[in-house]
């Protein structure tokens, strides 16, 4: 069963081939409209269950746009829909589903939900982001940085603010995909040790490094994401904004990087708060070539889960 739980859950060398037909995949469809079916349809005839407990923009959208493009149906439920291990177990839902759909990806809260719909699913399961991590972004941020840079072994790829949900996957790919990462930001936000722990086994340079600017210097990559969640009480956010701002993305901080460094971002952004207008917009952006690119990404891991 080829689930698609975390990156560093999945062999390195599946996941380059996923890169790979990722790319493929998306030079095939130059110039066709956007709804044109794929002129290879590994999905025909499957039904794919796309569950969100939290509120997603490029997930659903990119989910369901590479389902139909690769000929197959989509099923979209929210947990409200489902009333997702309250009305009725988790492994029960798994084990329903599993008569009913051929693919599960899941966008939910406790990593606890992911692990227990994959142990008793029948069928795989895909991360479409937890509290702690998020696989498909980070694997559309892999094929972004390497359409424009190559490969992205070796170099080094600075996050900034908040040790997230999304850095931690950046972590599990800095082991998978052989690149360095240095984490720039409060002490309260440092990202989870258990991640940085793994990165370094697998040799990676992992540095904790107070100060942005020096954090900056010499990196090929530099990564911000949002300073709150839609989740956080006003007073949470007040705190946290106070905390990051000294880690704010601006063309001053770009500016110590490498000349030909990358910005990315997850989005949504809060624009002139974790990052500039002028950076966003920027020369060094690619924050909307990495949005389509989970389209892509997420297609190929569709793939590699089916078998197809």
């Amino acid at each position: 069963m080829n689930h698609f739980l975390d990156i560093h859950k999945t062999g390195a060398a599946d996941l380059r081939n996923m890169i790979t037909q990722a790319g493929e995949m998306k030079q095939a469809r130059l110039g066709r409209p956007k709804g044109a079916p794929d002129d290879d349809q590994p999905l025909a005839g499957q039904m794919v269950a796309l569950i969100f407990e939290k509120p997603s923009t490029r997930t659903r959208v990119s989910f369901d746009l590479g389902v139909r493009q690769m000929g197959g149906q989509t099923m979209l439920l929210s947990g409200n829909d489902m009333q997702l291990g309250h009305g009725e177990t988790i492994a029960d839902t798994a084990r329903v589903l599993s008569r009913y759909v051929d693919l599960i990806m899941i966008r939910t809260f406790d990593e606890d939900v992911l692990i227990e719909m994959a142990e008793y699913a029948d069928v795989p399961v895909i991360n479409g982001l937890t509290d702690r991590t998020h696989p498909c972004q980070i694997m559309a941020d892999v094929l972004t940085y390497e359409e424009h840079r190559g490969p992205i072994a070796g170099k080094k790829v600075v996050w900034t603010g908040d040790g997230n949900n999304v850095c931690s996957s950046f972590l599990h790919a800095a082991g998978q995909f052989g690149f360095d990462l240095t984490f720039t930001g409060p002490a309260q936000f440092d990202p989870e040790e258990e991640f940085v722990g793994y990165a370094r086994k697998k040799g990676s340079k992992i540095t904790i490094e107070r100060d942005a600017f020096k954090a900056v210097e010499g990196a090929d990559l530099v990564v911000a994401d949002t300073w709150v969640s839609m989740h956080d009480a006003q007073s949470a956010k007040e705190r946290r904004h106070n905390l990051l701002r000294p880690y704010q993305v601006n063309e001053r901080l770009m500016s110590h990087a490498r000349p030909d460094a990358l910005f990315m971002h997850c989005l949504p952004a809060h624009r002139e708060e974790e990052a500039t207008s002028a950076v966003m917009d920027g020369p060094h952006s690619v924050i909307f070539d990495e949005a389509e690119n989970r389209l892509h990404a997420q297609k190929a891991i569709m793939r590699w889960c089916l078998g197809v």
